[in-house]
């Protein structure tokens, strides 16, 4: 059977903690529905949008989010037919979510299906490829990746596939089955054409399953698209460790994707953190109160370790005067917004309830 190498790193360990610090912090910070809603819609549209630009779709965002409104779009018919069929494979997703079991081609073929539905020949459509393929890098025609023979695809993925489903494996983190499932789909490359979109949706989907999505909230393929050279060089490095998939060290993909995974929430967090602090704040005081970057710092700060002392509040703006920080303070103490509690030497700063 099947049954990947790799070692848990300092930088996925690192990686691994910023990503649970964000997750906790996501999930369970205090936005209204509507804010909730906002984030999602956001995150698929960047995610169709992104993970379709990956492979050279020309739409642009606001032109993808017009399409997922059901408005015309000027553009190559086949550009438009594929974010469509991401939009679908958002729909499948969801649907695949909440049905338990193992894992299995099926559902890889079934995400094919609707990823390349109208755009590649029927008899391609979510059937394993019977040729072999190579990839090439463009402009030069170097060839940078040969997949396995496709006689061996059916019976690399049943072995992947038992490894998976495996209680060996369902002890690996979340986050790292993810990663493995990506790589090891890219490796074995099923299809003649749709393999990065259907690869990418199938890691997404174990996300949803194992308690990962996070609200909906991400895009991994907003950062996969935006550094391109990063994402296939972290799996090219691994491509030439060995010419067998089994014997390959994936460590340094998994470096790579538990840092995007981290990057991405951590961005998320930022943006949750600061709405629902905006959120208790306008309920409050029932207007939306103007605070400088520094004093939202702070705010953020204070909100979240509940009370804190003057000399944490230095460590955390190191680059400005005491007197600047007790300004900032004064000023959110005034406004009714903190409260000073202790004596002189020893008072902390605590979020004014309501």
């Amino acid at each position: 059977m099947y049954s990947p190498k790799f070692v848990i790193s300092n930088k996925v360990l690192k990686n691994i903690g910023q990503v649970e610090a964000s997750k906790e912090v996501i999930e369970n910070a205090p936005l209204v529905p509507s804010f909730e809603k906002q984030f999602q819609t956001d995150a698929i549209a960047k995610t169709i949008h992104h993970g379709t630009h990956i492979e050279g779709n020309e739409l642009n965002l606001v032109q993808t989010k017009k399409i997922l409104e059901g408005q015309e779009v000027y553009g190559r018919p086949r550009d438009i037919q594929e974010v469509v069929n991401y939009r679908n494979v958002m729909t499948l997703l969801d649907e695949l979510s909440f049905k338990r079991g193992d894992y299995d081609v099926t559902i890889l073929t079934d995400i094919h299906k609707t990823t390349v539905e109208k755009i590649v020949s029927a008899e391609k459509v979510g059937v394993l490829r019977t040729t072999q393929v190579v990839i090439k890098e463009e402009g030069t025609g170097k060839i940078v990746l040969k997949p396995p023979a496709f006689v061996e695809v059916p019976y690399l993925l049943d072995d992947f596939f038992n490894w998976l489903n495996s209680d060996e494996a369902k002890e690996i983190h979340p986050i790292l089955r993810a990663a493995i499932v990506h790589y090891v789909l890219v490796a074995i490359h099923p299809f003649v054409e749709g393999n990065g979109r259907t690869v990418r949706a199938f890691t997404q989907l174990v996300l949803m399953r194992e308690g990962y999505d996070i609200k909906r909230f991400f895009s991994l393929e907003e950062n996969f698209d935006s550094d391109l050279a990063s994402y296939y060089d972290a799996l090219f490095k691994v491509d030439k460790e060995s010419a067998s998939i089994v014997q390959r060290d994936l460590t340094p993909w998994l470096e790579y994707f538990t840092e995007v995974v981290a990057l991405e929430l951590s961005k998320i967090k930022e943006k949750v953190r600061k709405l629902s602090l905006d959120v208790r704040m306008k309920t409050k005081f029932g207007e939306q109160i103007a605070l400088t970057e520094r004093q939202m710092r702070l705010m953020e700060y204070i909100s979240d370790q509940g009370s804190v002392p003057m000399l944490d509040l230095k460590k955390l703006i190191p680059m400005v005067s005491e007197d600047t920080i007790l300004r900032d303070l004064n000023s959110l103490l005034k406004k009714g917004i903190i409260k000073k509690e202790g004596s002189t030497k020893s008072s902390r700063y605590v979020f004014a309830r309501g």
